[in-house]
């Protein structure tokens, strides 16, 4: 007799939302939007710290959102479709494009440990002395040192809001404790706030601390759970080079299977498709051609 095949079920993770009580209402205050946006960063813990998600893709994938309203501030239109295929399609050394270098320069300073050279190498043109006069920012608190370093930045160029948020978002975390980068202010700052100074704009970037955290913990969550069916279908692949493989998507927002070059293109390609067949990972533009792969 043929024995029955037995079904094991992958426990999900699961990361706790952000309490209720530190959104509720607007902060009308000062002291009101310090304490949420304090309570927000401690609340932000459970997901930095947490096992199961793929960090290294979430501050990829939240670069990607960061990257985005940058390029929207500059008057690019382009979506997160066109900004994968801008970084993702373009061979090495051809311009991406406006959008393009936006989207690279939140990619490339998300993916090192935060230090003058990382950011010297991600954020091209800006000299080392200035990355390192904002990493050495001071203040009451990591909101208020990252408020002083998008008014320093905005007060030398005032069409430097790419540079001035990632070296925002690089002090607050930075501050906190944490060696990479992790996109926050960026994801709920409006182009109206960063032309605010004083303490207008340290108001404006406690209130989107909360919104921001508010963003990044849902994705999160969502990453544990895409990481844990991922990481369950590996063992299964037979295919030379399927770990590293997999590897690769945890850490990427998009790959295209090109970007597997450890494996034969027909190799990789076949890869993809089984691990979307298996629910794994998803094809992220809809075409037949050019396509791009990503949790």
């Amino acid at each position: 007799m043929r024995k029955p095949r037995i079904q094991t079920t992958v426990a999900l993770p699961m990361l706790p939302p952000l309490p209720g009580w530190i959104m509720s209402g607007p902060a009308e205050t000062f002291e009101a939007a310090a304490f949420r946006s304090g309570a927000a960063l401690a609340h932000l813990t459970f997901a930095t710290t947490a096992a199961d998600l793929p960090q290294a893709l979430w501050r990829d994938r939240l670069a990607l959102v960061a990257a985005e309203f940058c390029a929207g501030i500059a008057g690019r239109r382009e979506g997160a479709g066109a900004l994968r295929d801008s970084l993702h399609l373009t061979k090495a050394g051809d311009d991406p494009g406006p959008a393009g270098r936006v989207f690279r320069q939140w990619s490339r300073a998300v993916a090192r440990p935060i230090s003058v050279s990382n950011l010297s190498r991600a954020l091209e043109g800006v000299a080392p002395e200035q990355i390192a006069l904002c990493l050495d920012a001071t203040g009451p608190t990591p909101v208020d040192r990252a408020a002083q370093v998008i008014e320093a930045v905005l007060e030398g160029n005032p069409r430097g809001e790419t540079v001035a948020l990632i070296l925002a978002d690089a002090v607050l975390v930075k501050s906190l404790g944490q060696d990479l980068v992790l996109p926050l202010l960026s994801l709920a700052l409006k182009a109206r706030d960063l032309q605010l100074r004083g303490a207008d704009l340290r108001l404006a970037c406690h209130r989107a601390v909360g919104v921001g955290v508010r963003q990044a913990l849902p994705l999160a969550a969502e990453l544990s759970r895409a990481a844990v069916r991922l990481r369950a279908v590996a063992p299964k692949l037979r295919a030379k080079g399927a770990t590293r493989a997999v590897d690769l998507f945890l850490s990427r927002d998009a790959l295209a299977p090109s970007a597997l070059d450890f494996m034969s293109d027909r190799a990789a390609r076949r890869l993809c498709d089984r691990l979307v067949s298996q629910g794994a990972i998803r094809e992220l533009t809809g075409r037949d051609t050019f396509r791009l792969y990503g949790v």
